[in-house]
């Protein structure tokens, strides 16, 4: 991160940041409590943290040591999951991550670089004086301090979802001693126990973040952690959907300030019209999905049309610094000989296949045919993000070529705002309300959409729902009932929300395809409403699928559904199914819970 800083920061920060700069390169080794010669602590030869120059150099110390588990935390989410398959050109540590047999030796096996980040967040949050003000009684550490508390618990959240039991500790490890002591095992449970209860954490939560200009065209506060989204995932993964619900809507609601908005706005990938669906002319719309969902890092600001909400910033040359080899894994390019390592599974291309997609002219509705080539028949996000029909011919010879244009980009991409949403809906299902997950899904939400389509189905509990998972309908506008009839759904002026399976798949609120679970045969509410939330939890994570294939989210997305069913037949099945009927090279038996996690040494891990 230094070096990227270096390059890029704005011309009236340049005297500060050289300042920064130097203090960067003079870090004190210290003891971490796995092994003794590391330099892992920034500031270590200081005993407090009190002017505003130790405020940046900690947290871009800290920063810096979070790029070390960039590309990592993509590979482990995406390659143990069943939306890529290995190749004849995977490496063996990535083949073992895919096939769960991963050990001690494994490049992507070590837990130190996460220990790394917890201990120099350690660190600052026992050294910082959070109550120093400057001249205008301003607090100077206070923003830094929440932000440093959210690196912090997203840290220890990604370490214990991948080994599933670690060693925890809130204080520096400073000394050989405090190193060889014994530190308690905590599960993902735990983890989140102690972030929402025993840490301030909640406390933060309007916090601004830091803001320390743009870096080159890029707002510093999108290299940041939101504490509100860190509390709604620590909610999420401890099974307490409404609090985790509540805090997604209230992310949504103010992220861009106080009682703002933040919709999903009308991007999607679609068709011009049905004259264009003939194969010899298969041609689809320019609507920026890709481009407004996950390409556009450069300028991106902090308002409405930002989909981009956390990146981790790395280094745009590989022989310096944290270079993403990201695209090199998963495209064909020269630095990779022309050889991806991972390519799309059978899954996602027969689930984006068997999305029905509806177009609605003016209330005529028709559906594209099942026939169209290059992954034009279905959900068109697949269409618009993979490249992998053709060769490329160099010095002669040909390559078999893949392109996903998720990995035409520098930084590692965390949160965005589509994540939230769907997230959201995951909560609020579990927490009791399918239908209104459901209507994320389908139409959008906003105070109409919950007053028409949910409210009435769960009248006991309509205040509770109007209360605290309220979106304003005079400025979040979507598909009303009426607008349905008579809609294009290429018109983007009437609407600033629709519902994220019509990112891909046309007009949802018309489709007949796509539709609320119902079981005529049980009479009883409550029944049908835990039904229901089974079915819709389904239609979420196809919807994560057809959303985020490729991003690092899938094994994890799999693995909370998995736990909170208690149901490893269930993450077992999805695993094996990758590549269809052909064999998933997975040897381990995930009917067996410790092996959903990596072990370290006999030291980490369930």
């Amino acid at each position: 991160m230094k070096k990227f800083i270096k390059r890029h920061i704005s011309k009236r920060r340049v005297s500060f940041y050289i300042t920064l700069l130097t203090l960067l390169f003079t870090l004190n080794s210290c003891s971490d409590f796995f092994e003794q010669d590391s330099t892992y602590i920034v500031n270590a030869d200081k005993d407090h943290l009190n002017n505003a120059t130790d405020t940046i150099y900690s947290l871009t110390g800290i920063l810096n040591k979070v790029q070390a588990i960039a590309d990592r935390t993509i590979l482990l989410g995406e390659a143990r999951g069943d939306l890529v398959t290995v190749n004849e050109n995977t490496s063996a540590d990535l083949r073992a991550i895919a096939n769960f047999t991963v050990d001690d030796n494994n490049q992507y096996n070590n837990p130190l670089d996460y220990y790394a980040i917890i201990n120099n967040c350690n660190y600052f949050l026992a050294k910082a004086d959070i109550e120093l003000r400057n001249s205008r009684n301003e607090f100077i550490f206070k923003k830094e301090y929440a932000e440093v508390k959210a690196i912090r618990a997203w840290t220890y959240l990604q370490l214990v979802t991948t080994y599933g039991r670690v060693p925890f500790v809130t204080e520096p490890i400073m000394t050989k001693e405090e190193s060889e002591r014994s530190y308690p095992m905590y599960d993902i449970k735990q983890v989140c126990d102690y972030f929402l209860n025993e840490d301030n954490l909640l406390s933060l939560v309007d916090e601004e973040l830091p803001n320390y200009d743009k870096i080159k065209n890029i707002p510093s506060k999108n290299f940041m952690f939101p504490v509100r989204l860190v509390i709604a995932d620590l909610y999420l993964w401890s099974e307490q959907y409404f609090e985790a619900a509540k805090y997604y809507v209230d992310f949504l609601n103010n992220r861009n300030g106080k009682n703002t908005i933040y919709p999903t706005t009308g991007n999607a990938a679609q068709w011009y019209s049905p004259e264009h669906w003939s194969l010899s002319n298969v041609v689809v719309s320019d609507d920026p999905w890709l481009e407004g969902s996950f390409n556009t890092e450069v300028e991106q600001s902090t308002g409405v049309n930002n989909e981009l909400i956390t990146m981790i910033p790395m280094d745009s040359i590989p022989s310096e610094g944290h270079y993403s080899q990201l695209r090199n894994i998963f495209n064909t390019n020269n630095q990779n000989n022309y050889k991806a390592s991972l390519e799309p599974s059978k899954k996602i291309i027969d689930l984006s296949a068997a999305q029905v997609y509806c177009y609605n002219d003016k209330g005529d509705v028709t559906y594209v045919p099942k026939n169209l080539e290059n992954y034009k028949s279905g959900d068109l996000r697949l269409s618009h993000t993979l490249d992998n029909r053709g060769y490329i011919s160099v010095g002669g010879d040909k390559f078999p070529y893949q392109f996903i244009k998720k990995y035409d980009t520098k930084h590692i991409h965390i949160y965005r705002r589509t994540l939230v949403y769907l997230r959201l809906a995951e909560a609020i299902n579990r927490a009791g309300y399918p239908r209104y997950a459901f209507q994320i899904l389908s139409s959008g939400v906003n105070t109409e959409v919950l007053q028409d389509s949910v409210i009435p189905h769960y009248r006991a509990d309509s205040l509770k729902i109007m209360e605290n998972f309220n979106f304003p309908g005079t400025r979040l506008s979507n598909y009303s009932s009426a607008y349905i009839a008579i809609s294009n759904p290429r018109s983007t002026a009437t609407r600033n929300t629709i519902g994220i399976h019509s990112r891909g798949s046309g007009f949802t609120p018309a489709n007949e395809y796509y539709q609320m679970p119902y079981n005529p045969n049980i009479t009883d509410s409550l029944q049908q409403i835990a039904w229901q939330q089974d079915q819709v939890e389904e239609m979420i994570i196809d919807e994560e699928a057809l959303e985020f294939a490729f991003e690092g989210y899938r094994y994890y997305d799999l693995l909370r559904v998995a736990l909170r069913r208690n149901d490893p037949s269930w993450l077992a099945k999805k695993i094996q199914g990758r590549n269809g009927t052909a064999p998933s090279g997975v040897s381990a038996d995930l009917t067996d819970k410790n092996n959903w996690f990596l072990h370290w040494k006999g030291r980490i891990g369930l």
